[in-house]
This record gives structure tokens, sequence and C-alpha cells, in this order.
């Protein structure tokens, strides 16, 4: 039962691979057992419009946490740490933000409360909405003492 907790991921970008999607749905549903969860898909664009639909799409209260190829590192222990201090404060939302080939506009970065980094190589953008939905459903299980971080 999902809790109080909502988790966004907001991307630019739609994702389009059968495979890739389909497991992308399956962390979505899984993610969902533990808080309500919401994929978000930007249209990509120059920076103003890329900012002006992260903007719209980001709730007002919500704890930010933007995907920068030079944010900080974090192990899977140390990401369900974060997870779990959001929960116990009471944060409505968990907003992800991926941006487009060119990254996330400069000032949607700089209202990030984490700016967090998946890998210092660079991935497809598709690759990191899965990487993270993995990391953030592995969060959730870490944080409930569950089987499947081992």
């Amino acid at each position: 039962m999902a809790g109080s907790l909502r988790v966004r991921v907001i991307a630019v970008g739609r994702i389009k691979e059968r495979g890739v999607r389909e497991a992308i749905d399956d962390y979505a549903k899984r993610i969902g057992h533990y808080a309500r969860f919401e994929e978000v898909e930007l249209k990509d664009g120059d920076a103003a419009a890329v900012r002006a639909r992260f903007d719209k799409a980001i709730g007002e209260r919500s704890r930010i946490v933007a995907l920068e190829v030079d944010g900080k590192g974090l192990t899977s222990e140390g990401l369900s740490r974060y997870v779990g201090r959001c929960e116990g404060e009471g944060v409505s939302e968990l907003a992800f933000l991926i941006g487009g080939s060119y990254g996330l506009p400069k000032e949607t970065s700089q209202k990030a409360d984490l700016r967090l980094s998946l890998s210092a190589m660079t991935m497809p953008h598709r690759l990191c909405r899965l990487f993270l939905m993995e990391q953030v459903y592995r969060s959730f299980t870490i944080l409930r003492g569950e089987p499947y971080n081992h």
C-alpha cells in the first residue's frame, strides 16, 4: 500500500523502445507499493521553453532532485537514506528531474535540493530513467528491510 510520499520522475522526452518502456512501467508499478508514483514526460525545445515546462510540472512543495552529470554521487544505501529522510520529514512530493540532450536548464538545476549523479559515465536518457527507477525502487526495499537489495 502506497504511503503519503508522492514520487515523480519528470523527464524531457518520451521513451519509445518497447523493452525499456516495459521495464520502466514495471518499476513504476513496484514503486507504487510504497509511494504514489507519477511519470511526467516533457516536450523538448529551447532552454526557456524547457524551463517553463519544468516549472509547470514541479509541485510547489516538491523536494527537487536534479540529475546532473556533475552532481553528487550516492550509493544505493545513500539514496535510500535520502528518500527515508524525505518520508520522515513529511515531504509531500519528491521530484526527480531528467533533462534533455543538453541537460537541465541552469535555472531549473539551481532550484534543486539535491543535484545527483547516477554515474560519471555518459548514458542515454532512456537508460538513465530506467536506472533511476530501479534505484528508487531499491531505496524503498532497503528502507523496509526487504530482500531485494542483496
